[in-house]
């Protein structure tokens, strides 16, 4: 029969053996929750959103001025630009210049049909020296009417005066005892008829002459209207002879020899390519914003050029007002006539303000929800309220300091999400 010692399973286990063993399950568990929360934070890492930094708009909040502006569409003209109309309905007979021909004053750009006009004129011209002639021999006539009734006055006059000694001659001899009371008394009659027939006689002819000199009037006034009508038709005439009115670019000619043009019709435009204007649209909301005298600046491209507001037109049309800027140096290689610029008008004067780069995220003052970077690379979104603007900067009412990294890109993606890793 066999017999198992047990002395050794009592024997009670040393204090330095049990310490040992606590040390390795202390460290089995340490190392598992170790293991544990490195697994944890792998698979955070894994999870987050991961933006390429090179995709990215990013902007650095400052501090400095900011010209408030707004926006309007423009387009560059030339600062000169005539358009020669048809004076007269004709035809086109011949052309003698091209678009795009540099010509100078008196040049001639084309020859229209005056045949019809120049025979109107003629008749024009006939008409005229007959109402001439016709108001000469009026005041011929008249003339000599007026010599027969001053004729006529002074023989009525003498016959007055003449009647006037016969009734003093009547008179004396009654005194005498001579005469009659009878024949002074027709002597009396006759003198006083005589006074009346030249009483009317003067009163007839001074109303023939108010008539005659009321009739010449119209006729002079007549005659200064036909004179003014005939000037004018010579000026047609004369302008129907197309020619350049200053040195300039052609741009503009109606080249379709044999058309037909009536009066008005558009033949020719000439440009002075040298300097330009830009002609502008805005909104009628900002009309009184937009004055005369006021700055804007023109951006082509990445270059921003400065301009004054030469002239508004108040009238709105669909909802927009026009006006034209003049820029401070019209002849600046970057002005093309027919170029499509983005204007900023500007209203105001912001001086040290906390302000941020513009870009696609701005849409007009109010709060927007901004990725601001933090110190670890990682982006967090945050509330910013922002204000005013002008193309290049956005003021920052709130949320922002200076010195900060903000994207300025598109993130409305991202929207949800509390941090976003960057990597470079």
């Amino acid at each position: 029969m066999n017999t198992t010692d047990t002395s050794n399973m009592d024997r009670p286990i040393p204090q330095e053996v049990r310490r040992r063993r606590r040390v390795v399950r202390v460290g089995i568990v340490a190392g598992v929750a170790t293991a544990v929360v490195i697994l944890a934070m792998s698979i955070g890492r894994l999870a987050m959103p991961r933006l390429d930094a090179g995709s990215l708009m990013v902007g650095e909040v400052d501090s400095g001025s900011i010209d408030v502006s707004i926006t309007a569409s423009g387009r560059v003209v030339p600062a000169f630009e005539l358009t020669i109309t048809s004076p007269i309905s004709s035809q086109i007979l011949e052309v003698y210049a091209h678009s795009g021909d540099t010509v100078d004053v008196g040049t001639p750009l084309m020859r229209l049909d005056l045949e019809q006009a120049e025979i109107a004129y003629s008749r024009e011209l006939d008409e005229h020296e007959i109402r001439r002639q016709t108001l000469l021999q009026q005041e011929a006539n008249i003339a000599s009417q007026q010599a027969d009734r001053q004729m006529q006055l002074e023989v009525e006059a003498m016959k007055v005066s003449q009647l006037e000694a016969e009734l003093r001659n009547e008179q004396y001899l009654d005194s005498l005892g001579s005469g009659t009371k009878n024949r002074v008394r027709q002597a009396e009659t006759a003198l006083y008829t005589a006074r009346l027939n030249l009483e009317a006689l003067r009163r007839h002819a001074e109303g023939e002459t108010a008539s005659n000199e009321a009739q010449l009037r119209v006729k002079h006034l007549q005659d200064r209207i036909a004179d003014k009508s005939l000037q004018q038709s010579r000026r047609t005439l004369s302008q129907a002879n197309i020619r350049a009115t200053r040195r300039a670019t052609l741009t503009y000619i109606n080249s379709e020899i044999g058309s037909m043009v009536g009066a008005g019709s558009k033949l020719a435009t000439l440009s002075d390519l040298s300097s330009f204007k830009i002609e502008c649209t805005i909104a009628d909301t900002y009309s009184d914003r937009v004055v005369a005298g006021g700055r804007v600046q023109a951006r082509i491209g990445r270059e921003v050029l400065e301009g004054t507001i030469s002239s508004v037109t108040p009238l709105s049309q669909n909802g927009a007002i026009t006006f034209n800027a003049v820029m401070d140096n019209p002849s600046h290689p970057r002005l093309r006539s027919g170029l499509k610029v983005e204007i900023y008008v500007i209203t105001s004067m912001l001086d040290d303000v906390i302000r941020l780069p513009n870009g696609s995220y701005y849409s007009g003052p109010g709060t927007y929800t901004l990725y601001v970077f933090t110190a670890d690379d990682m982006v967090v979104p945050r509330e910013v309220k922002l204000g005013e603007c002008n193309y290049n900067h956005v003021e920052v009412i709130e949320g922002l300091a200076a010195g900060e990294r903000v994207i300025i890109s598109d993130m409305t993606k991202w929207k949800g999400h509390d941090k976003i890793k960057i990597s470079n």
